[in-house]
């Protein structure tokens, strides 16, 4: 999708961990291995957004790895709070307002977007290789999301 404002768009970005690995995807506009995500988009929510994007780039069955009340109340619609939020350029002097969330997929059978020219499940080993090039950001919301995912109970 392209972007909605000039200066910001809010974003959407998920670490699915399986397997103490994370996956991340080749984006080849910006040339770097980054999690699954995208705008939100004008008609959608957050949670809408999460999960269409992880069907689109993903295909995979995943619980998201964090919390939201589970009351029913007919003029609320609760969502999932992000595991972190932040700022970030996207082709500055545009940036992104990513709402970063952490996930656990069920298996490890996952697709490829045809958005992407790569995907891995990467392992704390694999995050300061340098066929990667990870971001020290990226590096840290990974090993967060393998944390996160080891000690979080659904």
């Amino acid at each position: 999708m392209p972007h909605i404002h000039e200066l910001y768009d809010f974003v959407v970005s998920v670490f699915i961990v399986h397997n103490d690995k994370v996956l991340l995807v080749n984006h080849p506009k910006y040339n770097k291995w980054i999690p699954m995500g995208g705008h939100i988009e004008l008609n959608e929510d957050t949670d809408s957004a999460l999960f269409r994007e992880i069907q689109e780039e993903t295909g995979l069955d995943v619980e998201i790895l964090s919390d939201k009340p589970k009351l029913k109340i007919d003029d609320t619609k609760f969502m999932y709070t992000p595991n972190f939020v932040d700022v970030h350029f996207a082709n500055p002097p545009h940036k992104h307002i990513a709402l970063i969330y952490f996930a656990r997929s069920k298996n490890n059978k996952h697709i490829i977007s045809n958005e992407h020219s790569d995907i891995h499940w990467l392992s704390a080993s694999d995050f300061n290789k340098p066929e990667y090039g990870l971001t020290e950001s990226i590096k840290f919301y990974c090993q967060e999301a393998l944390d996160h995912a080891r000690n979080f109970n659904l």
